[in-house]
């Protein structure tokens, strides 16, 4: 059975191509268009990882980290925040929130994939 992945982003060419390409590695992919559809649809798929971008109307992808962090029934879940905002005051906002990794835009397809599936191996 495929791995499955929440992605949550704004913008639907980076929701097209994420999905395209997370698809093509084998991943059973689901999509959300802002932070609530995105805690939705973790709560429902329970997926193994989640990657937000950080900002997102109705809820920030911060946000949603810090919800899905506070459900105890998501405990092994791993979260990723993929965001144009690189600065190191939010990596660690971030990674201080709960997320596993904090990746910033533009992103190489291939460092993606390899960052998901070594965060996917690693025990929970």
């Amino acid at each position: 059975m495929a791995t499955r992945i929440v992605i949550a982003d704004d913008e639907p060419n980076i929701l097209i191509s994420l999905e395209y390409l997370l698809k093509r590695e084998g991943f059973d992919v689901t999509l959300a268009r802002d932070g609530q559809e995105a805690l939705d649809a973790v709560r429902t798929v329970r997926p193994a990882l989640a990657l937000l971008d950080v900002m997102m109307p109705r809820l920030s992808g911060l946000d949603v980290c810090q919800q899905l962090r506070a459900d105890d029934s998501l405990a092994g879940l791993r979260i990723v925040m993929l965001t144009a905002k690189g600065r190191d005051t939010d990596v660690a906002k971030g990674l201080a929130l709960g997320a596993d990794a904090y990746l910033t835009k533009p992103f190489a397809t291939k460092a993606l994939v390899q960052q998901l599936r070594e965060l996917l191996e690693r025990p929970a």
